[in-house]
């Protein structure tokens, strides 16, 4: 995290003081208490640090590539664009043994026993700013409900630790699932209690913490996750609403008027705190810096390019192609369709940029490019691309889905919200009516949602949500055969792409898939633990 890195910097160079000598006297001098790693405000940032830090842990844990790469792809967006037997989470062939599922479990967890031990020693430093304090103490209680809604979303019913191991003990370990409902219930307590503490956006000027506006806005995503299945708490489109519509009226955020420009901006290390307003942040590539906590970003999810001289292109896998669905659904003229699906690739050293042809498989996700990154020598596998965790136009979508299901129809209010999305997309002013960019009047509740699930594909696709949003929606399955049987239809007899479809099939198979197993390292060091059905 380029903005909280320094402190972990400090503490790897605090940590390394002692010599060999006395680390293997035999006779220890002294313990200190585990409080009295939080003893002062220096040290409580510290241990805040150390909570944000598993967000872009280098490797493959969450925003570093699993979430958008090995778990986050495989939708009716985008497919793994290898033929490989060993691709288990990529083409739902996994079972409760997935290393990448493993790994983000257990990403998860590092995260929450972190948020634990700092909300628990909150109050030993004696003289702070309370103010200051409470921000440090809101992050963390937000983080800690974050991963538990990233845990709830995708296993189901978790374990809930809130205490430190510290504390608890033995205990720990051999804890039961609690419900889903359980779990949700202090997602909300945990955010909602931060979203009073937390600094407003404009406070750092960088979207790597969360803001109070953050907090609204994923709070937004937690209440409508909860009003469709599994827990189809109806109830809770009216809280998402209302936290929506508390970050619109903060008047602290705005789209971009150029779609591209955020994901440049991300490969720059450029913020747009309007419209970026929470990003996983990453700093260095391995090459260019002795502190560097970098990401696959761009590289595994980007445009192929694969030649030994990649100074200016940037080396990229290209693991992710588009499916011809989500080309279908942009209009003509509509801006985001070329930037998300990559109309060229790249040939030769050095490189040259050759059109695509009309088979739109060919085409790799197009949003990250690692041609903008100013970050030099360019490194092979690692770049410090900023993922997107949260943007302005997710929320103007969510208040417009939540809007729509509030008032049995949208109101003028949700028309313009996911109007001032579709506006930007074609390149006209976000507060101008457009006959091209704006949708038709006297929608019904139903066109509208559908028009919404559309958007949400059209604007925010590769961004780790359509998996999500596709089961919230109580669609994944039968979304999930279709794309099926389109890809069967286009592409079996096409000796490039024949294997493309095999992730859908396998995604429709079975029920079992709208959750992750719970992983070996839980089943087998967690006696209390119970498996999904299906694993």
């Amino acid at each position: 995290m380029k903005r909280i890195y320094y402190f972990l910097l400090l503490l790897a160079t605090v940590g390394s003081i002692s010599s060999c000598n006395q680390f293997l006297n035999t006779k220890p001098l002294a313990f200190a208490s585990p409080a009295a790693n939080y003893a002062t405000e220096p040290q409580l940032l510290q241990a805040l640090a150390g909570v944000y830090d598993v967000l872009g842990l280098s490797g493959s844990q969450l925003y570093a590539d699993n979430l958008f790469d090995k778990l986050g792809a495989t939708t009716d967006e985008g497919f793994y664009a290898r033929a490989k037997a060993n691709a288990a989470s990529e083409t739902y062939t996994f079972d409760y043994t997935e290393p990448n599922i493993d790994a983000t479990w257990q990403t998860l967890y590092i995260g929450i026993e972190r948020a634990n031990n700092l909300i628990y020693y909150i109050n030993t430093p004696k003289s702070m700013d309370p103010v200051e304090r409470n921000a440090i103490l809101g992050e963390a209680e937000f983080l800690r409900g974050y991963y538990y809604f990233l845990l709830v979303s995708n296993f189901g019913a978790v374990p809930m630790r809130l205490l430190p191991t510290t504390i608890t003990g033995a205990n720990s370990n051999n804890v039961p699932r609690t419900d889903i409902k359980d779990v949700y219930a202090q997602i909300l307590s945990d955010m909602t209690d931060a979203e009073g503490k937390c600094y407003p956006a404009t406070h750092f000027g960088y979207s790597s913490r969360v803001s109070q506006t953050t907090v609204e806005g994923v709070l937004a995503r937690v209440c409508l996750t909860m009003a469709g299945y599994p827990l189809q708490d109806h109830s809770k489109y009216a809280d998402a609403l209302k936290w929506a519509t508390k970050v619109q009226a903060s008047g602290l955020h705005a789209l971009n008027p150029s779609y591209s420009q955020i994901f440049i901006n991300e490969a720059q290390d450029v913020y747009d705190i309007k419209a970026a307003m929470w990003e996983a942040d990453f700093h260095g590539n391995e090459l260019s810096d002795t502190y560097q906590e970098s990401g696959r970003l761009g590289n595994t999810n980007g445009i192929a390019f694969s030649a030994s001289n990649y100074a200016d292109t940037g080396y990229s896998y290209g693991f992710i192609n588009a499916t011809a669905k989500l080309y279908s659904l942009y209009g003509p003229g509509d801006q985001r369709r070329d930037w998300a699906i990559a109309p060229y690739g790249y040939s030769g050293t050095p490189s040259v940029r050759v059109n695509k042809g009309t088979l739109i498989y060919d085409r790799n996700c197009g949003k990250w490019r690692r041609s903008y990154e100013t970050l030099t020598p360019k490194s092979k596998n690692n770049t410090g691309e900023n993922f997107p965790i949260l943007r302005y136009a997710d929320v103007l979508l969510m208040l417009a889905e939540a809007d729509n299901q509030v008032n049995n129809g949208p109101s003028a209010n949700a028309y313009e919200a996911i109007n001032e999305v579709r506006r930007r997309g074609y390149g006209f002013d976000v507060n101008t009516p457009n006959v091209i960019a704006d949708l038709p009047a006297g929608l019904s509740k139903a066109a509208f949602q559908d028009t919404i699930v559309n958007e949400r594909a059209r604007e925010l696709c590769f961004e780790t949500l359509r998996r999500p949003d596709l089961i919230r929606w109580g669609i994944w399955t039968s979304t999930m055969q279709t794309l099926a049987n389109q890809m069967h239809a286009d592409l079996d007899n096409n000796t490039s792409w024949s294997y493309a479809s095999i992730a859908a099939t396998n995604a429709a198979s079975s029920p079992k898939f709208l959750l992750y197993p719970i992983p070996v390292s839980e089943i087998t060091v967690n006696k209390a633990a119970t498996q999904n059905p299906g694993y």
